[in-house]
């Protein structure tokens, strides 16, 4: 049994039951293991929910890399950045609603390690701002909230979102950046 199946596995127990409704028995049953079996592989629940942020944070950091990389107008390269995180949350389901709903159950020694890799991936969105503030294209006199509530719109797709809804995930990309797009574009103050 791979550590990659354990996790896929364990992000499912960990949407279905919570962190704290779940145990290491249903992780092991999940994936046919022998709950002695699966602390080889892990030494605890909390180690398990560290690597599943860990890995969440690497998905949409990596996403976020390819799009910052993009040689595009920097309103195109919002767009893009929105669509491929709402892509993300999508696609990976599980695994991003650990990230967002499960970090707090971090102890504090891990939720330590976890922050840091946090905040490198909202930098990156406060980058991709500033880059459109100091090209004249964005006008934002608080990038840190503008990017708090960014995400916020954008992670609780997670909670709503139906790939059956009457939008796609590429439709609600194009909304919610359009949304954003006309309060960056804007030259007034409120």
């Amino acid at each position: 049994m791979s550590k990659e199946a354990i996790l896929e596995s364990a992000a499912t127990v960990f949407r279905q039951k919570g962190f704290h409704g779940a145990s290491m028995a249903d992780i092991a049953e999940s994936v046919s293991l022998q709950k002695a079996s699966l602390y080889h592989h892990f030494p605890s629940k909390q180690e398990i929910l560290l690597a599943l942020l860990d890995r969440a944070l690497e998905m949409v950091k990596d996403g976020m890399s390819n799009v910052m990389e993009q040689n595009i107008l920097l309103e195109e390269k919002f767009r893009l950045a929105v669509r491929t995180y709402l892509q993300t949350l999508n696609e990976q389901g599980d695994v991003v609603s650990v990230l967002l709903l499960e970090y707090r159950s971090l102890d504090p020694e891990l939720h330590a390690r976890h922050i840091p890799n946090r905040d490198r991936f909202e930098q990156m969105w406060r980058d991709l701002i500033k880059q459109g503030v100091d090209a004249g294209v964005f006008h934002c006199e608080n990038i840190p909230m503008t990017v708090r509530g960014l995400m916020g719109s954008l992670n609780w797709s997670i909670t709503w979102y139906r790939p059956d809804g009457p939008m796609s995930i590429e439709q609600i990309s194009d909304y919610l950046a359009d949304l954003f797009l006309v309060g960056l574009k804007g030259d007034r103050e409120l």
